[in-house]
């Protein structure tokens, strides 16, 4: 009896360190989006004057700002970001999961060498091959377009390599073997048997490559030069940079707010296809 009692309040003393582990990363989580939200409702000068968790009464008066700043086109910066971000991600996810397709269930020659050289390509940082892809626009005439941004997102070798891990666990060879002998080609194959198997696993990713295309400020900034073709993050870092006379942290915090919306309700979106993919695999288990 006594090892019984000990064992159910080891128990909970462990189920309430856990609880407390969580609470303590949800909080810590959740706490910069409600200061980023408090100060978009709040004035310059409110801001300076410290921390409050009381939200204030200029969230009209920064909005109207913000929006209405000619010298900020936030409305196109908002499209153009939508733009890149969602092609981006819809390129990403569908291409790395043909080409996981390819090195999974296609036997052939060079085929370590090929999913070796993709590994090696993954460890090179986007930085170290910034000029020549600067200089190859150059020469194509693309700088100041959207089309750099949208177009190399087609390589993806972490996203790869993400694909062809979930194919391992989750795509069966044998599937695409009945698949073949009922005659089904192999565009066929892919697109209607592989890639609603590949849902939860293209839903994840598509999340972080909407996110990461649509808080990437690098290539951007180097690449775009026209105004109406300026996306959000340099939107935002133009803002920031502004005269210290200028210079509104309301707006700014305003701006990031705006931002930070469109990839909530991607999230949102998308988040269903995890949870369904999970629980499929749970009941498959």
């Amino acid at each position: 009896m006594k090892d019984g009692k000990r064992s159910r309040m080891m128990l909970r003393l462990q189920r309430g360190i856990c609880y407390l582990v969580l609470s303590l990363l949800v909080f810590l989580c959740l706490f910069f989006f409600y200061v980023m939200v408090i100060n978009a409702t709040r004035s310059h000068a409110n801001i300076q004057k410290g921390f409050s968790f009381i939200p204030g009464k200029s969230f009209v008066n920064n909005l109207k700002h913000v929006l209405g700043n000619k010298n900020l086109p936030v409305l196109s910066g908002i499209g153009n970001s939508f733009l890149v971000s969602s092609c981006s991600a819809a390129l990403t996810t569908y291409f790395s999961a043909m080409t996981a397709y390819a090195i999974h269930a296609y036997e052939f020659k060079l085929k370590k060498v090929a999913f070796l050289f993709i590994m090696m390509v993954m460890m090179i940082p986007q930085q170290v091959t910034t000029l020549g892809f600067i200089s190859l626009l150059g020469k194509m005439k693309l700088m100041d377009s959207l089309i750099p941004l949208i177009v190399p997102s087609i390589a993806a070798p972490v996203v790869f390599y993400f694909m062809k891990s979930y194919m391992e666990s989750s795509l069966p060879l044998e599937l695409m073997d009945a698949a073949r002998i009922d005659g089904s080609g192999e565009y066929h194959t892919f697109n209607r048997i592989v890639l609603p198997i590949m849902k939860p696993a293209m839903a994840v990713q598509a999340i972080f490559a909407f996110v990461n295309s649509w808080n990437n400020y690098f290539v951007p900034a180097l690449v775009i030069k026209s105004a109406n073709k300026k996306t959000l993050p340099i939107l935002i870092a133009q803002l920031r940079s502004a005269d210290f006379l200028k210079f509104d942290m309301g707006q700014v915090y305003m701006l990031v707010a705006i931002a930070i919306v469109p990839v909530i309700i991607v999230y949102l979106f998308l988040s269903k296809f995890i949870i369904r993919g999970v629980a499929v695999g749970a009941v498959k288990g």
